[in-house]
């Protein structure tokens, strides 16, 4: 919270690409793998892969990892680790490359760009209120970038929604959304329990009041429940400040090694690992929070109740910590799985 002196972490998720793909390599079945298994041996490999590596992705139908890769050499290394390999031929480097590029010369409201693993380009969207002059620069840029990138238009408008990571407001102080989930059948949101044990009543980021308290868990735990009370959309997603978000479809344990990603409306996304489990906090005054996640993700206030996720999965609620964005430090996280156990809630 802001202005309480604890810090929360935030990590940093990676968003791999494709383009102009042949069909993965054709060779014995590997192993089915969970979502998070496949993350964790996407890491690896990209490791091994180096420059190699050109993108990876969960398909859950086959239950493996498929990882895009440039020549021949490198697929031999992927098939051998237990994934599918995919020849593609657009780089990481250059896929990043076509992003820079649309950053700096494509930047009109109403549009969107993401690295698609699946097609190996990087896709351009353009909603209903860019204009036909706003439509003819993009058409202009993309056809420059050849064949890395392409462009479509939807139907829709894109809008800001109230996801895991951004900023919550009540009163002089500031926290940060963690994870949507249901009870009931109706919606609320997890944040910290020091954020609720300070504020009742929550607004968004324009001032709009969204929410108010229905559980606060602070010290011994650090995990707080609001209820929404505007009809606004709430969907089960973690904002990465890139202008994508990442679908959260579950909740899991953390395990010490695990790499993490933390959102937070101060010092938006940051990566690390899972350091310690089990770890007691003592911040002060009393404030003694036990069976916390420690991390060496860093964070600063205005971060604390935003979203530690692995994937797919969520993993903890940011609680606080040492040091700031800039020098680094031990943050820590309350585990997800434990406040909706004791909330009566779920991811949704």
């Amino acid at each position: 919270m802001t202005g309480a002196g604890i810090a929360a972490l935030v990590a940093a998720g990676v968003t791999f690409q494709t383009a102009n793909a042949s069909e993965p390599a054709k060779t014995s079945q590997p192993a089915p793998l969970s979502a998070l298994a496949a993350g964790k041996l996407a890491s690896t490999l990209g490791q091994d892969l180096g420059a190699d590596a050109a993108g990876t992705y969960y398909d859950a139908k086959s239950k493996s990892l498929v990882v895009n890769v440039l020549d021949a050499a490198a697929a031999k290394t992927v098939e051998a680790a237990g994934a599918k390999a995919r020849i593609v031929e657009n780089s990481l480097a250059e896929l990043t490359g076509a992003r820079t590029t649309l950053k700096a010369d494509a930047s009109v409201p109403g549009t969107a760009w993401v690295t698609d693993p699946t097609t190996n380009k990087v896709v351009v969207t353009a909603d209903r209120t860019v204009s036909d002059t706003e439509w003819a620069k993009l058409t202009k840029v993309v056809d420059g970038l050849g064949q890395v990138a392409e462009l479509q238009r939807t139907k829709g408008e894109f809008k800001p929604f109230i996801a895991g990571g951004d900023a919550i407001t009540g009163g002089t102080g500031r926290c940060s959304l963690g994870f949507n989930v249901v009870k009931g059948g109706e919606p609320y949101f997890l944040t910290a329990g020091h954020c609720t044990d300070a504020i009742s009543a929550w607004s968004d980021s324009s001032g709009t009041e969204i929410g108010a308290n229905e559980v606060s868990s602070f010290p011994d735990n650090d995990y707080g429940l609001v209820k929404y009370t505007a009809e606004v959309d709430h969907p089960s997603e973690v904002d990465l400040y890139n202008g994508s978000a990442q679908q959260i479809t579950g909740a899991a344990e953390a395990t010490v090694g695990m790499k993490v990603t933390r959102s937070g409306s101060t010092t938006q996304v940051h990566s690390g690992t899972v350091t310690g489990l089990d770890a007691t906090v003592n911040y002060g005054n009393g404030d003694i929070v036990n069976g916390l996640i420690q991390t060496d993700v860093c964070a600063e206030p205005g971060d604390s109740g935003g979203s530690l996720f692995s994937g797919s999965s969520a993993v903890g609620l940011t609680s606080g910590g040492s040091g700031d964005c800039t020098s680094g430090g031990e943050t820590f996280f309350q585990p997800v799985t434990e406040a909706l156990s004791a909330t009566g809630t779920q991811i949704g």
